[in-house]
């Protein structure tokens, strides 16, 4: 019996080697989740963008192309290398066709440059830094929710209509706090401002006292907080008990409904802030937002219903497409029109930017607000092609292909 030549083990292992690729064309579609779920971050995204994918899965109708589709999640703890292992593993050893949200910067540059070398998509409806479509750019990223630029235009501007003519900064030290400032610093300067000072905090820093007081002995009209999540609930609270908002304007750069939900109207009352979405604008984000809330017990933030539409936006251009091959899916994402319950008409630019709609609110007071998650006053719309950055002006090395 030697003489066969293979054994009957070897004979099943190479049988198995054969139908492996078969096996995993089969299998489900993989989308990842890539959140934190523990930090100063976890109320923004976190367990609630998962629920919002899953959400989007079951409105499709949970099969695409007819194969099943299944979500998996992955908590990036805020370190890069932390999240650019767990996205390779994924895009690498388990199937996964696409990664979302990723709600910090530094994390969300890292996942870029490897899913543009994998050919596989990056759908950033977390992260906030515009270089995910100026220097950073891919062709199988796209920057879904808002981004510093667009957050910098609506509020800074906002606030210099209001006469505020000098600026502090108090900002993050990683890449969000960087380009927050940056891109609001050019706005200042457009606007006759004047920036007469800025002190960087570290990440998740329980004690402000230093940097609010170097903030107020500035003398500073207005004291921009270019932070988010834990850092900035932390440094609102901490500037009421020194009684700084009494003579100076805090404006918050990136604010998140779950943070106004944290600090209580009491403390956030009259902020100015700009968003991509708010929960009670209209029947639609209200009717979505009542299912998210009934299934989480929390008010869901932009974050949250921008990983839903990306979600849908992508599974619909895989269904088109007829196939998951990443930069194809891609391209019939930029080609198909933006419709969801936070977008109407939207378009996916060249360098990967959804243009839409933005808004800027204020927070109300405790007497203004009339029932549960009732925080905010709407009060301008702000067009997508005024709110993002130019093309032209981005960097993207994308535009300069033939």
């Amino acid at each position: 019996m030697k003489s066969c030549g293979m054994s009957i083990g070897a004979f099943g292992l190479a049988l198995a080697l054969f139908m492996a690729p078969a096996i995993a064309q089969d299998g489900p579609v993989k989308l990842g989740v890539l959140t934190d779920m523990s930090s100063l971050y976890a109320d923004n995204g976190g367990q609630g963008s998962v629920v919002a994918a899953q959400m989007a899965v079951d409105d499709f109708g949970g099969q695409v192309l007819g194969r099943s589709i299944q979500i998996v999640a992955g908590d990036h703890q805020n370190k890069a290398d932390v999240g650019a292992t767990i996205a390779r593993r994924w895009l690498e050893n388990e199937n996964v066709e696409v990664i979302l949200d990723v709600p910090n910067s530094a994390v969300a540059l890292a996942v870029q440059g490897i899913t543009r070398d994998k050919k596989k998509l990056f759908l950033a409806t977390g992260a906030a830094t515009s270089r995910l479509t100026g220097d950073e750019c891919s062709p199988t990223g796209i920057h879904w929710t808002y981004d510093t630029y667009a957050l910098s235009q609506g509020t800074t501007r906002a606030m210099s209509r209001l006469g505020a003519s000098s600026w502090y900064f108090i900002s993050v030290d990683y890449s969000l706090g960087a380009q927050l400032e940056a891109d609001s610093r050019k706005v200042i300067d457009a606007t006759g401002g004047k920036v007469i000072g800025a002190v960087k905090h570290p990440l998740n820093t329980p004690d402000f006292s230093s940097f609010l007081l170097q903030a107020q002995s500035s003398k500073a009209d207005v004291i921009a907080l270019a932070d988010t999540g834990g850092d900035f609930i932390n440094v609102v609270k901490q500037a009421g008990e020194f009684g700084i908002t009494q003579r100076q304007k805090l404006v918050g750069l990136l604010v998140f409904i779950a943070d106004i939900h944290s600090l209580g109207l009491q403390s956030a009352q009259g902020l100015m802030l700009s968003s991509a979405f708010y929960w009670d604008l209209n029947e639609d984000t209200r009717a979505w937002s009542k299912r998210f809330i009934a299934k989480t017990q929390k008010v869901p933030t932009m974050i949250h219903a921008g990983t839903y539409g990306a979600v849908m936006h992508y599974l619909k251009a895989v269904q088109a497409a007829g196939r998951l091959d990443g930069p194809t899916v891609a391209a019939r994402m930029r080609a198909m029109p933006v419709n969801d319950l936070m977008t109407k008409n939207g378009r996916i630019r060249e360098d990967g930017r959804l243009v839409r709609d933005m808004y800027l609110f204020r927070v109300k007071s405790p007497e203004q607000s009339k029932y549960k998650f009732d925080y905010y006053e709407l009060l301008a719309t702000i067009p997508g092609e005024e709110a993002f950055r130019p093309m032209e002006q981005g960097g993207c090395p994308l535009l300069k292909q033939p």
